[in-house]
């Protein structure tokens, strides 16, 4: 299975995730870091991601021209400018046009607010993604 974490900034989120997923599933998933920028990149391999892409014109290369079992990533790689302006207008394009499944951690950012999810905790939210991605393994 191939699975893309994409984050900005210092990649907080993108670390977490991959961890999670290095701790529950192991090395039987290849994970790629896809980072809008050089430290968000560098700072998600060290968390154990295989592969690292930076830059948007890589990203949506890499997007576009290879099939990816899903992508995850906070809510703002899907806003245009999203993650203070990180996330450009193709990047968040590129993503929503991936035909795969896609993960979006509702951070409440960008005045967006996901009913629902008040009551959730980013840790919960982690955990059901990489439940979902165990149960796609298995089928």
């Amino acid at each position: 299975m191939k699975v893309a974490i994409l984050d900005a900034q210092g990649a907080g989120l993108g670390q977490t995730v991959i961890k999670k997923i290095r701790k529950e599933i192991g090395k039987n998933i290849y994970l790629i870091a896809l980072g809008t920028n050089q430290v968000a990149t560098s700072n998600m391999i060290k968390a154990g991601a295989d592969k690292g892409l930076t830059g948007e014109r890589s990203i949506c290369l890499f997007c576009k021209n290879n099939k990816l079992d899903c992508i995850i990533g906070p809510i703002g790689i899907i806003c245009s400018g999203g993650i203070k302006g990180e996330i450009t207008p193709l990047i968040s394009k590129t993503v929503f046009e991936m035909n795969c499944t896609k993960y979006i951690i509702p951070l409440k950012k960008h005045e967006i607010y996901i009913p629902g999810t008040r009551n959730l905790k980013i840790k919960e939210i982690i955990e059901e993604i990489v439940f979902n991605i165990k149960e796609k393994m298995m089928s």
